[in-house]
């Protein structure tokens, strides 16, 4: 159940990020360019992540630490392959360019933006136990 759980929280956080994206595309990127709104993005994405991850993170049910970061590990290696199928199939995108959105030298905070999900469950966790 639990990772059943973890699954439909993922697929929030993409239909959430998936808006997220449009939303920078049409709003903010013709604004200050391509590169700036995606590193302002990756902040607003960010949040977006572990808000969501807060709000259910008990619902989930995990407990242990590494239960914790084994379901951000499927987070993230979910939204690999989400990303690289969206970019390949839907934008038509070759796997140089896939693999240069995740490249920081280039200004990209992508990379940065998969650690955020590998550990969201355990920050989230953690902040939840505080309370």
């Amino acid at each position: 159940m639990i990772w059943l759980r973890a699954l439909a929280v993922w697929l929030i956080m993409m239909a959430a990020e998936t808006v997220h994206g449009i939303l920078r595309t049409l709003l903010l990127a013709p604004q200050i360019g391509e590169l700036r709104a995606r590193q302002i993005a990756f902040f607003s994405g960010s949040a977006i992540i572990l808000g969501t991850a807060y709000l259910f993170i008990n619902w989930i049910g995990a407990r242990s630490v590494r239960l914790l970061l084994v379901i951000g590990l499927m987070w993230m290696v979910l939204t690999l392959g989400f990303e690289a199928a969206v970019g390949i199939y839907g934008f038509g995108y070759g796997w140089e360019r896939i693999f240069a959105e995740y490249d920081p030298r280039t200004g990209s905070l992508m990379l940065f933006g998969l650690f955020v999900l590998l550990l969201a469950p355990l920050i989230a966790f953690r902040l939840r136990r505080g309370q």
